[in-house]
Protein backbone atom coordinates (compact mmCIF):
# COMPACT_ATOMS: atom_id res chain seq x y z
CA UNK A 1 0.00 0.00 0.00
CA UNK A 2 1.18 3.34 -1.16
CA UNK A 3 1.67 6.34 1.13
CA UNK A 4 -0.78 9.10 0.95
CA UNK A 5 -0.08 12.58 -0.52
CA UNK A 6 -0.19 15.61 0.66
CA UNK A 7 -1.87 18.68 -0.80
CA UNK A 8 -2.17 16.71 -4.07
CA UNK A 9 1.93 17.34 -4.70
CA UNK A 10 4.27 15.37 -1.59
CA UNK A 11 4.15 11.88 -1.40
CA UNK A 12 4.99 11.31 2.22
CA UNK A 13 7.14 8.40 2.86
CA UNK A 14 8.82 6.97 6.24
CA UNK A 15 9.38 8.55 9.13
CA UNK A 16 13.35 9.75 9.36
CA UNK A 17 13.23 11.86 13.13
CA UNK A 18 11.17 11.94 15.79
CA UNK A 19 10.59 14.98 18.90
CA UNK A 20 7.98 15.50 21.15
CA UNK A 21 5.60 17.49 19.23
CA UNK A 22 6.84 16.48 15.84
CA UNK A 23 7.97 14.45 13.44
CA UNK A 24 10.40 14.53 10.51
CA UNK A 25 8.98 12.31 6.96
CA UNK A 26 10.92 11.75 3.82
CA UNK A 27 8.76 12.63 0.79
CA UNK A 28 9.22 12.90 -3.12
CA UNK A 29 8.20 16.25 -5.03
CA UNK A 30 5.94 14.26 -7.47
CA UNK A 31 6.11 17.62 -9.71
CA UNK A 32 10.44 17.70 -10.02
CA UNK A 33 10.81 14.05 -8.12
CA UNK A 34 13.37 15.80 -5.70
CA UNK A 35 13.58 13.81 -2.21
CA UNK A 36 12.33 16.33 0.41
CA UNK A 37 11.93 16.37 4.25
CA UNK A 38 8.60 17.14 6.41
CA UNK A 39 8.60 18.65 9.65
CA UNK A 40 5.00 17.76 10.49
CA UNK A 41 3.89 19.19 13.67
CA UNK A 42 1.32 18.37 15.92
CA UNK A 43 -1.00 21.52 16.42
CA UNK A 44 -2.63 20.96 19.32
CA UNK A 45 0.21 19.81 21.38
CA UNK A 46 2.21 23.01 19.59
CA UNK A 47 -0.75 25.04 21.33
CA UNK A 48 -0.77 23.51 24.82
CA UNK A 49 2.69 24.14 25.55
CA UNK A 50 2.58 27.64 24.41
CA UNK A 51 5.44 26.76 21.32
CA UNK A 52 3.75 29.03 18.49
CA UNK A 53 6.09 31.54 18.85
CA UNK A 54 8.92 28.75 18.53
CA UNK A 55 7.66 27.47 15.57
CA UNK A 56 7.12 30.77 13.83
CA UNK A 57 10.53 31.80 14.50
CA UNK A 58 12.00 28.39 12.74
CA UNK A 59 10.03 28.94 9.90
CA UNK A 60 10.39 32.86 9.87
CA UNK A 61 14.52 32.36 9.75
CA UNK A 62 14.58 29.71 7.21
CA UNK A 63 12.90 31.69 5.33
CA UNK A 64 15.16 34.59 4.85
CA UNK A 65 18.45 32.64 5.42
CA UNK A 66 19.52 31.29 1.68
CA UNK A 67 23.52 30.02 2.36
CA UNK A 68 25.04 26.61 0.72
CA UNK A 69 25.63 25.62 4.59
CA UNK A 70 22.20 26.28 6.29
CA UNK A 71 19.02 23.52 5.48
CA UNK A 72 16.49 25.48 3.32
CA UNK A 73 12.71 25.82 3.55
CA UNK A 74 10.28 25.54 0.73
CA UNK A 75 6.82 25.83 1.49
CA UNK A 76 4.66 25.56 4.76
CA UNK A 77 1.02 23.66 4.40
CA UNK A 78 -1.09 24.26 7.33
CA UNK A 79 -4.57 21.78 7.86
CA UNK A 80 -7.20 21.84 11.07
CA UNK A 81 -4.74 19.31 13.31
CA UNK A 82 -1.38 19.74 11.58
CA UNK A 83 1.54 21.88 10.29
CA UNK A 84 3.70 20.44 7.54
CA UNK A 85 7.54 22.08 7.09
CA UNK A 86 8.76 21.35 3.73
CA UNK A 87 12.63 21.09 3.42
CA UNK A 88 15.76 20.32 2.15
CA UNK A 89 16.41 16.61 2.53
CA UNK A 90 19.83 16.38 3.99
CA UNK A 91 20.68 12.43 3.95
CA UNK A 92 23.67 12.03 5.90
CA UNK A 93 22.18 12.60 9.10
CA UNK A 94 23.33 14.67 12.01
CA UNK A 95 27.17 15.75 12.75
CA UNK A 96 26.84 14.07 16.35
CA UNK A 97 25.72 10.38 14.90
CA UNK A 98 28.97 11.08 12.56
CA UNK A 99 31.11 11.81 15.84
CA UNK A 100 30.12 9.18 17.41
CA UNK A 101 31.34 6.31 15.11
CA UNK A 102 34.81 7.88 15.37
CA UNK A 103 36.30 8.47 19.06
CA UNK A 104 38.46 11.63 17.49
CA UNK A 105 37.90 12.82 14.02
CA UNK A 106 40.75 14.01 11.55
CA UNK A 107 42.04 17.24 12.00
CA UNK A 108 41.46 17.87 8.03
CA UNK A 109 37.89 16.68 8.59
CA UNK A 110 37.34 18.75 11.69
CA UNK A 111 38.60 21.55 10.42
CA UNK A 112 36.82 21.64 7.23
CA UNK A 113 33.28 21.44 9.35
CA UNK A 114 34.19 23.90 11.65
CA UNK A 115 34.67 26.04 8.54
CA UNK A 116 31.45 25.78 7.29
CA UNK A 117 30.08 26.18 10.82
CA UNK A 118 31.53 29.26 10.85
CA UNK A 119 30.32 30.48 7.12
CA UNK A 120 26.95 29.47 8.21
CA UNK A 121 27.39 31.46 11.47
CA UNK A 122 28.73 34.38 9.71
CA UNK A 123 25.69 34.54 7.08
CA UNK A 124 23.09 34.20 10.06
CA UNK A 125 24.63 37.07 12.01
CA UNK A 126 25.08 38.93 8.93
CA UNK A 127 20.99 39.09 7.99
CA UNK A 128 20.78 39.41 11.84
CA UNK A 129 19.89 35.97 12.57
CA UNK A 130 21.31 34.40 15.88
CA UNK A 131 21.00 30.55 16.10
CA UNK A 132 21.58 29.95 20.51
CA UNK A 133 20.97 26.28 19.97
CA UNK A 134 24.13 25.52 17.90
CA UNK A 135 25.24 21.74 18.68
CA UNK A 136 26.45 18.92 16.78
CA UNK A 137 22.51 17.78 16.58
CA UNK A 138 21.66 20.50 15.17
CA UNK A 139 24.18 20.27 12.37
CA UNK A 140 23.48 18.15 9.74
CA UNK A 141 25.82 16.34 6.80
CA UNK A 142 24.61 16.23 2.91
CA UNK A 143 25.36 12.91 0.42
CA UNK A 144 28.63 15.46 -0.56
CA UNK A 145 29.82 15.03 3.43
CA UNK A 146 29.03 19.16 3.66
CA UNK A 147 27.49 20.98 6.85
CA UNK A 148 23.94 22.18 7.14
CA UNK A 149 23.20 24.39 9.95
CA UNK A 150 19.04 23.46 11.01
CA UNK A 151 16.17 23.87 13.81
CA UNK A 152 16.16 27.55 14.30
CA UNK A 153 13.79 27.22 16.42
CA UNK A 154 15.37 29.35 19.58
CA UNK A 155 16.70 31.98 17.17
CA UNK A 156 16.45 35.38 17.96
CA UNK A 157 16.55 37.95 14.87
CA UNK A 158 18.07 41.82 15.85
CA UNK A 159 20.17 44.42 14.60
CA UNK A 160 24.04 43.76 15.71
CA UNK A 161 24.92 45.06 18.72
CA UNK A 162 21.10 44.75 20.24
CA UNK A 163 21.07 42.91 23.17
CA UNK A 164 18.89 39.34 24.22
CA UNK A 165 17.48 38.85 27.32
CA UNK A 166 16.19 35.13 27.47
CA UNK A 167 18.21 32.39 28.74
CA UNK A 168 17.85 29.21 26.05
CA UNK A 169 20.23 27.02 24.44
CA UNK A 170 21.41 23.56 25.48
CA UNK A 171 23.49 23.22 28.86
CA UNK A 172 27.12 21.81 27.15
CA UNK A 173 27.10 24.22 24.85
CA UNK A 174 25.73 27.50 26.18
CA UNK A 175 27.62 30.47 26.81
CA UNK A 176 28.81 31.63 30.33
CA UNK A 177 26.73 35.23 30.22
CA UNK A 178 23.75 33.39 29.14
CA UNK A 179 23.64 31.20 32.24
CA UNK A 180 23.75 34.12 34.81
CA UNK A 181 20.67 35.56 32.74
CA UNK A 182 22.17 38.28 32.28
CA UNK A 183 21.73 40.24 28.60
CA UNK A 184 24.17 39.22 26.22
CA UNK A 185 25.64 40.01 22.86
CA UNK A 186 24.00 36.62 20.12
CA UNK A 187 26.81 36.63 17.81
CA UNK A 188 29.02 36.26 21.05
CA UNK A 189 26.93 33.84 22.51
CA UNK A 190 27.01 32.17 19.06
CA UNK A 191 30.95 31.62 18.71
CA UNK A 192 30.86 30.09 22.56
CA UNK A 193 28.75 27.60 21.29
CA UNK A 194 30.83 27.24 18.15
CA UNK A 195 33.82 26.71 20.75
CA UNK A 196 32.50 23.80 22.34
CA UNK A 197 31.67 22.36 19.38
CA UNK A 198 35.30 22.76 17.47
CA UNK A 199 36.68 21.15 20.91
CA UNK A 200 34.23 18.47 20.88
CA UNK A 201 35.13 17.51 17.05
CA UNK A 202 38.92 17.50 18.06
CA UNK A 203 38.66 15.70 21.38
CA UNK A 204 36.09 13.36 20.99
CA UNK A 205 34.36 14.50 24.19
CA UNK A 206 32.74 17.50 25.47
CA UNK A 207 34.78 20.32 27.53
CA UNK A 208 32.67 20.96 30.01
CA UNK A 209 31.07 17.79 31.93
CA UNK A 210 29.47 17.13 35.09
CA UNK A 211 26.70 15.28 36.77
CA UNK A 212 25.42 17.77 39.04
CA UNK A 213 24.48 20.81 36.61
CA UNK A 214 25.04 23.80 38.81
CA UNK A 215 29.07 22.38 39.16
CA UNK A 216 28.32 22.20 35.32
CA UNK A 217 27.44 25.96 35.09
CA UNK A 218 30.22 26.94 37.63
CA UNK A 219 32.90 25.56 35.10
CA UNK A 220 31.54 26.76 32.18
CA UNK A 221 31.41 30.23 33.99
CA UNK A 222 35.21 29.73 34.95
CA UNK A 223 35.44 28.20 31.58
CA UNK A 224 37.56 25.42 33.44
CA UNK A 225 38.29 22.57 30.76
CA UNK A 226 41.70 20.50 30.63
CA UNK A 227 42.63 20.71 27.05
CA UNK A 228 44.08 16.95 25.72
CA UNK A 229 47.23 17.03 24.89
CA UNK A 230 47.59 16.02 21.53
CA UNK A 231 45.87 18.89 20.91
CA UNK A 232 48.35 21.18 18.76
CA UNK A 233 49.48 24.69 19.59
CA UNK A 234 47.45 26.60 17.41
CA UNK A 235 44.58 24.61 17.89
CA UNK A 236 45.04 25.88 21.56
CA UNK A 237 45.16 28.85 20.77
CA UNK A 238 42.29 29.26 18.66
CA UNK A 239 40.11 27.28 21.24
CA UNK A 240 41.47 30.03 24.16
CA UNK A 241 39.96 32.23 21.51
CA UNK A 242 36.94 31.20 21.53
CA UNK A 243 35.81 29.78 25.40
CA UNK A 244 36.94 33.09 26.81
CA UNK A 245 34.26 33.44 29.45
CA UNK A 246 34.34 37.18 29.10
CA UNK A 247 32.30 37.65 25.68
CA UNK A 248 33.83 41.54 25.15
CA UNK A 249 37.66 39.56 24.95
CA UNK A 250 35.90 36.73 23.18
CA UNK A 251 37.11 36.37 19.64
CA UNK A 252 34.53 37.46 16.52
CA UNK A 253 33.68 36.01 13.47
CA UNK A 254 35.96 37.81 11.61
CA UNK A 255 38.86 37.07 13.61
CA UNK A 256 37.81 33.36 13.84
CA UNK A 257 38.16 33.48 9.72
CA UNK A 258 41.51 35.22 9.95
CA UNK A 259 43.38 32.58 12.04
CA UNK A 260 46.16 31.11 10.49
CA UNK A 261 44.61 27.50 11.56
CA UNK A 262 41.19 28.29 10.75
CA UNK A 263 42.63 28.94 6.93
CA UNK A 264 44.57 25.95 6.15
CA UNK A 265 42.49 24.70 2.99
CA UNK A 266 39.75 27.18 3.54
CA UNK A 267 37.37 27.65 0.14
CA UNK A 268 34.83 30.75 1.05
CA UNK A 269 31.49 30.59 0.09
CA UNK A 270 30.52 34.06 0.47
CA UNK A 271 30.74 34.72 -2.88
CA UNK A 272 27.93 32.37 -4.16
CA UNK A 273 25.75 33.41 -1.58
CA UNK A 274 22.35 35.08 -2.76
CA UNK A 275 20.63 36.07 0.60
CA UNK A 276 18.53 38.73 1.62
CA UNK A 277 20.21 41.57 3.02
CA UNK A 278 18.95 43.81 6.48
CA UNK A 279 18.76 47.31 5.69
CA UNK A 280 20.69 49.99 7.29
CA UNK A 281 17.74 52.31 7.47
CA UNK A 282 14.82 51.41 9.30
CA UNK A 283 12.38 51.10 6.58
CA UNK A 284 12.08 49.40 3.64
CA UNK A 285 10.03 48.51 1.23
CA UNK A 286 10.70 44.46 0.42
CA UNK A 287 10.02 42.02 -2.58
CA UNK A 288 7.66 40.51 -1.21
CA UNK A 289 5.41 43.89 -0.72
CA UNK A 290 5.70 44.53 3.03
CA UNK A 291 7.82 47.26 4.52
CA UNK A 292 10.69 45.62 6.87
CA UNK A 293 12.20 46.89 10.18
CA UNK A 294 13.81 45.92 13.01
CA UNK A 295 13.20 45.58 16.91
CA UNK A 296 14.22 49.06 18.62
CA UNK A 297 15.73 48.67 22.13
CA UNK A 298 14.62 52.49 22.71
CA UNK A 299 11.16 52.37 21.55
CA UNK A 300 9.23 49.10 22.05
CA UNK A 301 6.46 49.73 20.06
CA UNK A 302 8.25 49.31 16.61
CA UNK A 303 7.66 46.18 15.05
CA UNK A 304 9.91 42.79 15.47
CA UNK A 305 11.06 41.80 12.02
CA UNK A 306 10.14 37.95 12.98
CA UNK A 307 6.64 39.90 13.19
CA UNK A 308 6.54 41.52 10.04
CA UNK A 309 8.53 38.58 8.10
CA UNK A 310 4.60 36.65 9.19
CA UNK A 311 2.99 39.84 7.67
CA UNK A 312 3.88 38.97 4.36
CA UNK A 313 1.58 37.68 1.78
CA UNK A 314 4.74 35.29 0.87
CA UNK A 315 4.29 33.67 4.25
CA UNK A 316 2.13 34.48 6.70
CA UNK A 317 2.33 32.96 9.76
CA UNK A 318 -1.01 33.40 11.38
CA UNK A 319 -3.15 31.37 9.93
CA UNK A 320 -0.96 28.68 11.29
CA UNK A 321 -2.98 28.65 14.98
CA UNK A 322 -6.25 29.42 13.28
CA UNK A 323 -5.72 33.36 14.08
CA UNK A 324 -8.46 35.31 11.86
CA UNK A 325 -7.41 38.84 11.36
CA UNK A 326 -6.90 41.38 8.68
CA UNK A 327 -3.79 43.50 8.48
CA UNK A 328 -3.50 47.09 6.85
CA UNK A 329 -0.72 49.35 6.06
CA UNK A 330 -1.14 53.58 7.35
CA UNK A 331 0.95 55.62 5.72
CA UNK A 332 0.12 57.97 8.93
CA UNK A 333 1.24 58.64 12.55
CA UNK A 334 -0.21 56.72 15.53
CA UNK A 335 -2.12 59.22 16.50
CA UNK A 336 -3.73 60.22 13.10
CA UNK A 337 -3.93 56.02 12.32
CA UNK A 338 -6.33 55.98 15.65
CA UNK A 339 -8.10 58.74 14.88
CA UNK A 340 -8.99 57.48 11.50
CA UNK A 341 -9.63 53.96 13.72
CA UNK A 342 -12.47 55.96 15.44
CA UNK A 343 -14.00 57.01 11.99
CA UNK A 344 -14.08 53.82 10.52
CA UNK A 345 -15.75 51.88 13.81
CA UNK A 346 -18.14 54.57 13.90
CA UNK A 347 -19.27 54.01 10.16
CA UNK A 348 -19.58 50.11 11.16
CA UNK A 349 -21.38 51.29 13.77
CA UNK A 350 -19.54 49.87 16.41
CA UNK A 351 -18.26 51.56 20.03
CA UNK A 352 -15.17 51.75 21.66
CA UNK A 353 -15.40 49.59 24.74
CA UNK A 354 -11.92 49.47 26.50
CA UNK A 355 -8.42 51.19 25.07
CA UNK A 356 -5.47 50.01 26.08
CA UNK A 357 -1.90 51.60 24.61
CA UNK A 358 -1.90 50.48 21.02
CA UNK A 359 -4.75 48.11 21.13
CA UNK A 360 -8.73 48.68 21.02
CA UNK A 361 -11.62 47.10 21.42
CA UNK A 362 -15.03 47.57 19.95
CA UNK A 363 -18.85 46.60 20.23
CA UNK A 364 -21.98 47.01 18.69
CA UNK A 365 -23.49 50.65 19.24
CA UNK A 366 -25.85 50.70 22.01
CA UNK A 367 -28.66 52.07 20.08
CA UNK A 368 -28.75 48.45 18.40
CA UNK A 369 -28.27 45.90 21.25
CA UNK A 370 -30.12 45.81 24.58
CA UNK A 371 -27.82 42.84 25.66
CA UNK A 372 -25.00 42.98 27.50
CA UNK A 373 -22.24 44.32 24.96
CA UNK A 374 -20.06 41.89 23.90
CA UNK A 375 -16.33 42.54 21.83
CA UNK A 376 -16.74 42.09 18.10
CA UNK A 377 -13.64 43.78 16.85
CA UNK A 378 -10.00 44.28 18.50
CA UNK A 379 -7.61 46.00 16.55
CA UNK A 380 -3.91 46.76 17.31
CA UNK A 381 -1.73 49.48 15.75
CA UNK A 382 2.45 49.03 15.76
CA UNK A 383 4.25 51.77 14.85
CA UNK A 384 7.05 51.25 12.54
CA UNK A 385 8.37 54.32 11.50
CA UNK A 386 7.11 58.14 12.60
CA UNK A 387 4.66 58.30 9.75
CA UNK A 388 3.83 54.58 9.31
CA UNK A 389 1.59 52.32 11.36
CA UNK A 390 0.64 48.24 10.86
CA UNK A 391 -2.95 47.42 11.72
CA UNK A 392 -4.08 43.82 12.97
CA UNK A 393 -7.52 43.80 13.22
CA UNK A 394 -8.84 40.68 15.22
CA UNK A 395 -13.05 39.57 14.86
CA UNK A 396 -14.98 37.75 17.66
CA UNK A 397 -16.50 34.27 16.53
CA UNK A 398 -20.06 35.81 15.88
CA UNK A 399 -18.91 39.33 14.60
CA UNK A 400 -18.23 38.38 11.06
CA UNK A 401 -20.31 41.63 9.10
CA UNK A 402 -19.57 44.51 11.81
CA UNK A 403 -15.67 42.83 11.14
CA UNK A 404 -16.26 43.19 7.58
CA UNK A 405 -17.60 46.59 7.55
CA UNK A 406 -15.02 48.06 9.88
CA UNK A 407 -12.32 46.53 7.67
CA UNK A 408 -13.68 48.11 4.46
CA UNK A 409 -14.35 51.44 5.86
CA UNK A 410 -11.17 51.20 7.42
CA UNK A 411 -9.45 50.57 4.30
CA UNK A 412 -11.53 53.56 1.98
CA UNK A 413 -10.26 55.77 5.00
CA UNK A 414 -6.51 54.58 5.24
CA UNK A 415 -6.56 55.54 1.20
Amino acid sequence: MGFPALMGRYQVGKTIGEGTFAKVKIAVDMKNGKTVAVKILDKKMVLERSLMHQVEREIGAMKILHHPNIVRIHEVIASKSKIYIVMEYVSGGQLSEKMSCHSIMSETEARKYFQQLIDAVDYCHSQGVYHRDLKPENLLIDSRGNLKLSDFGLSALRRPGNLLSTACGSPSYVAPEVIVRKKYDGAAADVWSCGVVLFELLAGFLPFQDRNMMNLYRKIARAECKLPEWFTAPQKKLLAKLLDPNPLRRAKVGEIIEDSWFRLDYKSVAENVCGWALPENTFQVMKMGEPMVLESPRQATFINAFQLISMSNDLDLSGLFGEQKTKLFARYSKTETMKRIHVAAKDASLSIVRMIGSKVNLHASEKLTRSIPHIMVSVEVIEVTSMHCMIEIYKSTRAIKPYEEFCKSLSIILE
